[in-house]
């Protein structure tokens, strides 16, 4: 369907709350289903039919991210398609235009001028998740074994990071950087002396031992990969399915394997599964011949949790009336384990 452009002056274009109206309705749907459920994030809308997800993105705009115009809305929408067949082409299925037609009345596809734009997916059981199996403590080392043999080839086939080491240790830095920036905002109520010396040690650690980061960079192991391995993110199906790689900035995509699977043994630990670390990774030396350093999964796992510490408390400039308590405990639970994982260097 093509894009006709910005509504002409004197259209009456639905808002944000006329389109959630419409999509939170049963009838809505080109399929039958007898209920939709709807969730929100910071960033978008997911309507969940019986069979399908469909994500509607807010209008949104902060550093990277662009959601605030129709015409950016469908860019992210066609990429977040694209980038996401990689790993689960069966799920993501069509950009679908929201419509409304000459009488006011909103429709989901169909010949109406397009006023949004969704991304459709199939939907899969939510118990299939990883995170829901280890919550039910139904993970074992043959269930590691699958989700990295999946990813083993994709990383092998993905597109190379074109970075000096120098390069790769200044990216490492300047996000230690921005997220000891953000946490230690005063209204936060967050303790600098939680903060500081955490931030000091991942930059001493890029300072003075370097070079196992540097030899990443030289053997071609930074590639464009997922971005978000999170437990949530990745469904036990035969073969697995990953979901919502990031979509919107490619520098998040480009990481070292080791550093994507040790974002996701970070999440694992927090959910009280300690075990992954040692099952994805030793099927990950098993399947790929590279064996990283113990220092340097450490090291990735301390800088992600305090990269997601960061992520925690942007949270409160993105959600009017959510708890600030939610997400500041939320960040110390990730500092906690960042300390935790610098202790072992």
């Amino acid at each position: 369907m093509p894009d006709t452009g910005p509504p002409q002056q004197g259209e009456d274009v639905p808002g944000l709350a006329a389109k959630v109206a419409f999509l939170r309705r049963p009838d809505s749907y080109p399929e039958e289903t007898a209920r939709v459920e709807a969730l929100e994030t910071h960033m978008s809308w997911v309507f969940l039919t019986e069979r399908h997800a469909y994500k509607l993105k807010k209008p949104f705009r902060r550093g990277p991210i662009d959601y605030s115009t129709l015409a950016a809305r469908r860019r992210s929408c066609a990429r977040e398609l694209r980038l996401n067949r990689r790993l689960a082409p069966e799920i993501y299925l069509a950009v679908v235009a929201l419509t409304v037609d000459a009488s006011g009345r909103i429709g989901l596809g169909g010949a109406g001028r397009p006023i949004d734009w969704l991304v459709q997916m199939q939907r899969l059981p939510a118990e299939l998740t990883l995170e829901c199996r280890l919550r039910a403590n139904t993970v074992d080392a043959a269930d590691a074994r699958r989700i990295v043999a999946r990813l083993v080839p994709f990383f092998a086939a993905a597109p190379r990071a074109r970075w000096t080491p120098a390069a790769y240790r200044r990216r490492l830095v300047s996000a230690v950087d921005a997220a000891a920036g953000e946490l230690t905002r005063p209204e936060l109520g967050l303790a600098r002396s939680d903060i500081d010396p955490l931030a000091t040690a991942l930059r001493q650690f890029v300072a003075t031992r370097g070079e196992v980061l540097d030899a990443r960079v030289r053997s071609g192991r930074i590639v464009e990969g997922h971005g978000d391995l999170r437990p949530e993110h990745i469904y036990l199906t035969e073969p697995p399915t990953f979901m919502d790689c990031i979509e919107f900035d490619r520098g998040l995509r480009l990481r070292d394997p080791v550093d994507e699977l040790a974002f996701l043994v970070m999440e694992c630990d927090r959910l009280g599964r300690p075990e992954l670390d040692g099952w994805l990774f030793a099927a990950y030396c098993d399947l790929v011949g590279d064996t990283p350093p113990r220092a340097l999964i450490e090291l990735y796992k301390a800088h992600n949790a305090f990269i997601r510490a960061r992520i925690a408390v942007g949270h409160l400039d993105e959600l009017n009336g959510d708890p600030t308590r939610r997400w500041t405990s939320r960040a110390k639970d990730y500092l906690d384990h960042a300390r935790s994982y610098l202790a072992l260097l």
